[in-house]
């Protein structure tokens, strides 16, 4: 029974406005040439800051500087925007969803009558 209802949430979460907008956002970014340059910039600079943290060095200031200004122009991306903007209001409605979902935990837990429908 349990096995059911949640496929039926995650059927419903898909179908929620929230879900399809944060898809077809994603989408959008995966499409977008500058955005993927943007953040393969990012990822290769905070690479070389990992590296160089796992040699027990310090990053060059030049480094970091140099991946908060790559940040920013991700940031400052508006396709990259509308993924995050997305993404928290996807997340507004799953820390709902679980909201209700604990709230009915308690309720099951406190009655005292058991019911699997």
């Amino acid at each position: 029974m349990i096995d059911q209802k949640a496929h039926e949430l995650g059927r419903l979460l898909g179908q929620s406005e929230e879900y399809k907008t944060l898809v077809r956002a994603s989408e959008k970014m995966r499409e977008d040439a500058t955005c993927k340059q943007l953040l393969a910039e990012v990822e290769r600079i905070a690479q070389d800051i990992e590296r160089a943290a796992q040699q027990n060095r310090e990053p060059a200031r030049q480094q970091v500087e140099q991946y908060d200004r790559a940040l920013q122009s991700v940031q400052g991306n508006s396709v990259y925007q509308q993924v995050v903007a997305a993404q928290a209001n996807f997340d507004k409605l799953m820390a709902k969803v679980n909201a209700r979902i604990y709230d009915g935990m308690k309720q099951g837990a406190a009655s005292p009558i058991i019911t699997l429908g």
